[in-house]
This record gives structure tokens, C-alpha cells and sequence, in this order.
């Protein structure tokens, strides 16, 4: 039972970091300008096909070994950051000013054509992820963990850390704060608003990229449906974490994925009723905590 339950840590903390960098993104852009980004999830999707369709391009020239997806994710990453910041120009900052329903009705129209596209480029097909990593790794008391898993936890933890310095020591990270706090203010301040608002949505998405190419490297497939379900679990890890709080969202991912694989262990559930576990947890915690582990609770001022 011992083995089992370390076991089931270890793929809770796996599958917990990748919903932990798409929910950053999440956090990221409702914490700036108060949007939930259901597109977020397609964003996710679209990066793990454009880091097949890059690893299979240089592959030939430096192998689709760890060098070549770690070339492959950082291509990936400016290509899909930089589709993030032309989504944000040309959909969402025409509605910055508009109600909020109009600019999540927005959000799922981009949902749908990011959905639409990529299904119609694949014909609906699953895409083999292949590369040249093995099934090696460690055996500690009956607990396996190979050296993908590893690589996978420690490059998650590296982009996490990287940004919680960007967003704590960096200007720009001062200037995404105080974005949070009060535009107006940060406009009569001199701050280019716009342009921090488009770099955040560059960092979310290039984060989302980073958490698609994972997630094929780490299951060996893709699918045009694979960024609906993520962009539901991500959201519901930013809203445990606290939506808005990016350490929140850190927390709220692997929490969530440390809940899945402890759910898949209780008796009468299994791993066929892991999303309805999973989802009855944001329930209960939206009617007894409803800001999150990290949220706070907001005042609105008249």
C-alpha cells in the first residue's frame, strides 16, 4: 500500500506541474485585466502541435533526444507567445472597455477557431509524438520514476521559479502588479499598459507551449480535443490556488494532480471517475472557500 501511495504521488506531482503552467496563464491574464481566457486551453493544444511540427524539422540535424525538445520548446515558445500577443491585439484589446460578457463571449470565439483550425490541419487524426528518449530511470522500493518524468518536474520548476522573479524583481513584473491594482493609475504613472498587457499574454502563452510539448513527450500523442479538458483542469487548479495569485496557480496545479491520483485509488472511483473527483473537489471548495487557497477577497469600490 506504501509503494502504491508513493507511487501515486510521484504521477499526481508529473501531471499536477503541467496543469500548473497552463493554469499560470490563467492567473496571469485575469490578474492583469479581469478576463478568463477559455482559449487558453486551444493555446496549450496549438503549442504541442508547433513543438511536434519543430522537432520534426530539426530532428534530422540534432535528433529528437532532449537537446532537440528542448530546441524544439524554445522555438515553440516565442512562436506561440508571439501568437498569444496578436491574439490579445486583435480580439481582446478592442474589448477591454466593453462588458465583461462580451469579452468572454470573445474568448470562447477564439476557442473554437484555434479548436476549428487545428482539427481541420489534422483531419481530426491523433499525431504520434515521437522522440528518441527511452524508458529508463530509478526503482526505488518497487517505485518507478523514469528519467523523463524527472526532467519533466525539473523543467517545470525551473519555469516557475524563473517567473515568480520575473514577476517579484523585474520592472515589468512591478509594472504587470500594479496593472492589477488600478489601470488608470498606471497610465497617469507613464506605464504603456497595452504593451505590459500584451507581454503578459506572451508569457502565458509561451507557458501553455512549454506545458503542450511536456504532456507530448511525456504520453507519446496528440490530439486537436487535448486542450479542452487541460484548459477545464487548469482552470480549476488556478481556482483552488486563488485565481489571480500566480503562486496560487503553482499550488493549485499540483494539488490538483496530487487529488487525481489519490482519487483513482479510493474504492468504488478509479481512474474512469478521476475528472468527476476532480471537479467535485472545486465544488466543495467554491461553496466553503470560494477566493482559493491563496485569493483574497476583493472590495469593490463605488
Amino acid at each position: 500500500m506504501l509503494n502504491i501511495i508513493a507511487q501515486q504521488i510521484v504521477n499526481g506531482l508529473i501531471i499536477g506541474s503541467v496543469y500548473s503552467l497552463v493554469a499560470l496563464g490563467y492567473s496571469m491574464v485575469y490578474g492583469v485585466i479581469k478576463l478568463l481566457n477559455f482559449a487558453h486551453g486551444d493555446i496549450y493544444m496549438t503549442g504541442a502541435f508547433v513543438g511536434l511540427a519543430v522537432l520534426t524539422v530539426i530532428s534530422g540535424a540534432v535528433g529528437a533526444g532532449w537537446t532537440g525538445i528542448i530546441l524544439a520548446m524554445i522555438v515553440s515558445m516565442m512562436i506561440v507567445g508571439l501568437l498569444g500577443v496578436v491574439i490579445e491585439r486583435i480580439a481582446y484589446q478592442p474589448m477591454l472597455n466593453a462588458p465583461r460578457l462580451s469579452i468572454l463571449i470573445t474568448a470562447l470565439g477564439v476557442s473554437l477557431t484555434l479548436y476549428n483550425t487545428v482539427m481541420v490541419l489534422t483531419n481530426g487524426e491523433f499525431r504520434a509524438f515521437k522522440t528518441d528518449l527511452g524508458y529508463e530511470g530509478i526503482s526505488l522500493h518497487n517505485i518507478q520514476i523514469s528519467y523523463t518524468q524527472i526532467v519533466i518536474v525539473l523543467a517545470t520548476a525551473a519555469l516557475m521559479i524563473g517567473l515568480h522573479i520575473f514577476i517579484s524583481r523585474t520592472m515589468y513584473g512591478k509594472a504587470m502588479r500594479a496593472i492589477a491594482l488600478d489601470q488608470d493609475a498606471c497610465r497617469l504613472m507613464g506605464i504603456n499598459v497595452n504593451k505590459i498587457i500584451a507581454l503578459t499574454f506572451f508569457i502565458g502563452s509561451a507557458l501553455a507551449a512549454a506545458a503542450g510539448i511536456m504532456a507530448g513527450v511525456y504520453y507519446g500523442s496528440i490530439h486537436f480535443f487535448m486542450g479542452f479538458i487541460i484548459g477545464l483542469k487548469a482552470f480549476t487548479a488556478a481556482v483552488i490556488g486563488g485565481i489571480g495569485s500566480i503562486p496560487g496557480a503553482m499550488i493549485g496545479g499540483l494539488v490538483l494532480g496530487l487529488l487525481e491520483a489519490a482519487g483513482t485509488q479510493l474504492p468504488f472511483v478509479g481512474s474512469g471517475w478521476k475528472d468527476v473527483f476532480a471537479f467535485a473537489i472545486l465544488i466543495l471548495l467554491l461553496v466553503f472557500k470560494p477566493t482559493g487557497i491563496l485569493g483574497k477577497t476583493e472590495i469593490e469600490r463605488m
